[in-house]
């Protein structure tokens, strides 16, 4: 047989071999691996914010914004105190909107900073409840390298 007969026939072996794997693969994942559902609390400065997301897919993400008068900034307290009111209703909002119930839910994240030390609490509160009642796990994450992932 020609060498050049020879690498074709490897080549094509190979080809075969790769196609196989990786479709028994793909099988093995679909088959074997759940997607992780997550839940996000953020709430480190004037924005409220709870997202849910199945494997990379943003399934909801609800917000409310606390909005001051013009020309004044927005304080700690009573930045804790619009989350306080309104964190109840986005998740709600949430929940609805993804059409995923609490035991679905995988993992409970929050925002544990950098912020604003009250409404970044007012979260952290709130998740730790869900996760508590939920009995999830909670992951905290960094307000920082959470914006540059995502």
């Amino acid at each position: 047989m020609s060498n050049q007969k020879l690498n074709g026939n490897r080549q094509s072996t190979r080809c075969r071999l790769q196609h196989r794997y990786s479709k028994a693969f793909r099988n093995y994942i679909d088959s074997h691996l759940t997607m992780v559902i997550a839940i996000g609390f953020e709430g480190s400065a004037n924005k409220l914010g709870i997202g849910i997301v199945r494997d990379g897919e943003i399934l909801s993400n609800c917000r409310r914004t606390y909005i001051t008068p013009p020309g004044e900034g927005f304080l700690p307290r009573e930045t804790a105190e619009h989350h306080r009111e309104n964190i109840h209703e986005v998740l709600k909002e949430a929940l609805d909107q993804s059409s995923i119930k609490p035991e679905g839910i995988d993992v409970v994240c929050y925002t544990k900073g950098p912020g604003m030390g009250a409404p970044l609490n007012v979260c952290a509160i709130v998740a730790r409840t869900c996760a508590k009642l939920w009995n999830k796990p909670i992951l905290g994450v960094n307000h920082c390298i959470g914006r540059i992932l995502f």
